[in-house]
């Protein structure tokens, strides 16, 4: 084949490969074997409650479950959109939190050796200290609510971000910065230019991980200081044994984590295309 005919070639399907429909064909490529397993689970599920007769205290069906959930008579009483609204109020807040004051906290480390040598022990001792051991004192100083549930969550899921984000910060290619440096380059210009860029993987890495664990934290801070929220009603109905609604708040619970996730990878996709696997950047 011709030099021209590889180029018209080439260009025709990188036409194809960014147009709209090959996007939404690659969405319902990745989406239709999500949906696919999940069908799957809920058969088997349904199957083996009606062939080792479960009874619904311990395991309730779906059916059971997705009445719980959509059923507007059920629904209303156990109130979703309110405790629903109350975990992702929490959840948002202290991942906003830790994703700000993280990358900050980060970007001082690794600014000031005295900031890293005062930080990194304080770190080290709450990163080790088991977060539901200190549930209690945020209740005695807090009282229930928001604000010790945040408090928590915050406890939780910040220093992934502090210790991923110092790590991209510190992975710099050393030939690198000594060629800038001898350019005269100042600090300020080597973070701007470098050090952030060169470690955002490490920043998004460490996004995903918080968010995840945000909403670990804030689950249980609403188990041990709260009155709304899934957590607390995965809580409250355990006292009376009512297993639809429990296992109803895990699915909501898994939903807000898995989206809130997902968002993250979006915008890691819109910000840092150049950082794709070999799989999503297909070939050329």
């Amino acid at each position: 084949m011709s030099a021209k005919g590889r180029l018209e070639r080439e260009y025709l399907r990188s036409q194809h490969e960014d147009s709209p429909m090959s996007g939404t064909a690659r969405l319902a490529r990745g989406l239709l074997p999500k949906l696919l397993y999940a069908a799957i689970v809920i058969a088997l599920w349904q199957t083996a409650i009606v062939v080792l007769e479960l009874k619904e205290f311990l395991v309730p069906s779906p059916l059971a479950v997705f009445n719980a959930l959509f059923s507007p008579e059920t629904a209303a009483q156990y109130q979703w959109w309110t405790h629903i609204g109350t975990t992702l109020g929490e959840i948002l807040a202290a991942f906003v939190f830790t994703a700000v004051f993280g990358f900050v906290l980060a970007l001082l480390i690794t600014w000031s050796d005295i900031v890293r040598g005062i930080a990194m022990p304080v770190i080290a001792v709450f990163n080790s200290l088991p977060k539901i051991a200190l549930a209690p004192l945020f209740l005695i100083w807090f009282g229930y609510g928001f604000t010790a549930n945040v408090t928590i969550a915050i406890l939780v899921a910040f220093f992934p971000v502090v210790l991923n984000t110092t790590t991209g910060l510190d992975d710099v290619d050393e030939d690198l910065l000594d060629l800038v440096r001898y350019l005269h380059a100042s600090k300020l210009q080597v973070f701007l230019k470098i050090r952030i860029p060169m470690s955002l993987p490490y920043v998004v890495s460490g996004l995903k991980i918080s968010a995840t664990l945000s909403v670990v934290g804030a689950i249980v801070g609403e188990f041990v200081a709260s009155s709304q929220g899934l957590g607390f009603l995965i809580k409250d109905s355990q006292a009376m044994m009512n297993t639809p609604p429990m296992f109803a708040s895990l699915i909501l619970i898994s939903c807000i984590g898995l989206g809130l996730f997902a968002a993250i990878a979006a915008l890691e996709k819109i910000f840092m295309p150049w950082n794709r696997s070999p799989a999503e950047g297909g070939s050329r």
